[in-house]
C-alpha cells in the first residue's frame, strides 16, 4: 500500500511561495532523488500547472536541473481538477470522488506518493488520508502568502528533524494517531 507524503518548502512565518525563496544545490539535490524514487505525484490543478514547467528543456538548465526533469517525467502523476479538461504526458485527470480515487490509488500502489499542493492537502487532511507531513523550513520571513496548512492544522507527531544543507531543516510528523510514532506507541 502507498503512503501519502505532502511536503514543500517553508518560510519561518509558514508559508510556501516558490518564487520567494528556491532550495540551494544540497536540497534541490535531494529534491532530484526523491523524485527517482517516488510512486507518482497527485497534484491540485494550480500546483500542476506550475510544474509543467518541468515538461520543456531550457537552454539555461544545469545538469542537476535536468536530472529533476527527467525524474519528474518519468513519474506518474494524477491531477485532481474540476476544471481541466486534459493533462500532460504521464498524467490522468482525478475524477469526481476525491476520497474513493486517492483510496483506490493507495491500495494499487506502493513506495511514497507526493502530495503536492496545500490546498489538496488540506482536502486530503480531511479524508484521513496524508499519511506523512515533511516541512522543509528555510530561514525566511515572508509576512505574507498561501500558508503550507491550508485550514486547521491537523494534531502531529514530529518523528525526525534533518539539517538540509547550510540552513534548512526537514520536519517530519505523522497524524498523531499514527502508530509510526517514534516509541511505536499510540498517544
Amino acid at each position: 500500500m502507498a503512503r501519502l507524503v505532502f511536503g514543500m518548502n517553508q518560510s519561518l512565518d509558514g508559508y510556501v511561495d516558490h518564487l520567494a525563496f528556491a532550495p540551494g544545490p544540497t536540497l534541490f539535490h535531494h529534491f532530484v532523488e526523491e523524485a527517482r524514487r517516488q510512486a507518482g505525484s497527485v497534484y491540485g490543478r494550480r500546483m500542476y500547472e506550475v510544474m509543467r514547467y518541468w515538461d520543456d528543456d531550457h537552454p539555461e538548465w544545469d545538469e542537476e536541473e535536468h536530472a529533476f526533469a527527467a525524474a519528474w517525467r518519468a513519474q506518474p502523476k494524477w491531477v485532481v481538477s474540476r476544471s481541466l479538461k486534459s493533462v500532460g504526458p504521464n498524467a490522468r485527470l482525478v475524477g469526481n470522488d476525491l476520497e474513493v480515487a486517492i483510496r483506490e490509488l493507495k491500495a494499487e500502489r506502493d513506495g511514497e506518493i507526493e502530495v503536492a499542493g496545500p490546498n489538496l492537502a488540506h482536502s486530503l487532511t480531511e479524508l484521513g488520508l496524508i499519511d506523512e507531513y515533511r516541512i522543509y523550513l528555510h530561514p525566511v520571513v515572508l509576512g505574507h502568502g498561501k500558508p503550507f496548512f491550508a485550514g486547521p492544522r491537523p494534531p502531529l507527531r514530529l518523528i525526525t528533524q534533518d539539517l538540509m544543507g547550510e540552513d534548512v531543516i526537514r520536519l517530519t510528523y505523522v497524524p498523531a494517531s499514527s502508530p509510526d510514532s517514534p516509541d511505536g506507541h499510540h498517544r
